[in-house]
């Protein structure tokens, strides 16, 4: 074996020591035993000694993600509790309105009118500057005579919408094509919704570190009470992160036509 040796030496006639070493754990036995050769009677001790290694227990432990209980009351004590959390809540709100906004498979008059741009260093909805007609079920017609300037503005929303719009102007009128709902336009409005999740979650994260960070530079907080209060304020950060993906996924099982 390779695990030690094996080895005799002959003390007298027919006497041995035997030793065999293996592993690390060691046990020793010693017998004797008489025999008869001719006329003469001769004592053979042996003794064996065994070294074994000792299994290893295993010392994996399961830590599983401990649940924080959020205590409002102690977060109101020493952060803007509510000032927080409604920064957070607005975060998810603010998805739902992108996702009706920009995310529709067919573009309609309401998500139209209610479309952001920002113009003349102010942001306005399209609905604010022009007035948006069905003129057929194939075209929508914004008349913009109120506010011509604002013509190039309302363009570059329409295209960067995400609604794979291509709008026409003709003097103070824009006509936009109704699209049809190919693959690709399915493809990049699921892609659009995960952006958009992105951007809220990160939100909602960026609301979290600037929380944390008050916490710990705040010297009179015991160092045991802050990672308390840091891991409540985290665990509702994960709590909105976590509602704002579901509301992404159903989103983009609708954009599938899964639901």
């Amino acid at each position: 074996m390779r695990y030690g040796q094996f080895y005799s030496r002959i003390t007298s006639p027919c006497c041995l020591e035997n030793t065999m070493v293996l592993y690390s754990k060691r046990l020793s036995s010693t017998f004797s035993q008489e025999f008869i050769e001719g006329d003469n009677i001769y004592s053979c001790y042996s003794r064996i000694s065994v070294r074994q290694y000792a299994k290893n227990k295993d010392k994996k432990t399961n830590k599983g993600n401990k649940k924080v209980s959020i205590d409002e009351n102690l977060l109101a004590e020493h952060v803007k509790y509510n000032a927080m959390k409604s920064e957070m809540e607005k975060a998810v709100v603010g998805l739902k309105n992108n996702y009706i906004k920009n995310l529709s498979l067919r573009s309609s008059t309401g998500t139209l009118e209610s479309l952001s741009v920002k113009f003349d260093g102010d942001e306005y909805v399209i609905q604010d500057l022009a007035q948006v007609v069905r003129k057929n079920p194939k075209t929508i017609v914004l008349n913009m005579t109120s506010f011509p300037l604002a013509i190039p503005a309302v363009l570059e929303s329409l295209k960067a919408s995400g609604m794979n719009l291509n709008p026409q102007q003709d003097k103070t009128t824009i006509f936009i094509p109704i699209p049809k709902v190919t693959k690709d336009h399915r493809e990049n409005l699921i892609k659009g919704a995960k952006s958009l999740f992105i951007k809220c979650k990160d939100n909602i994260k960026e609301i979290q570190n600037k929380n944390i960070k008050l916490l710990k530079d705040n010297d009179t907080l015991a160092i045991d009470l802050v990672h308390n209060l840091q891991d409540q304020i985290t665990a509702l950060a994960d709590k909105y992160v976590l509602e704002a993906q579901r509301i992404m996924e159903d989103k983009q099982n609708e954009l599938k036509g899964d639901s």
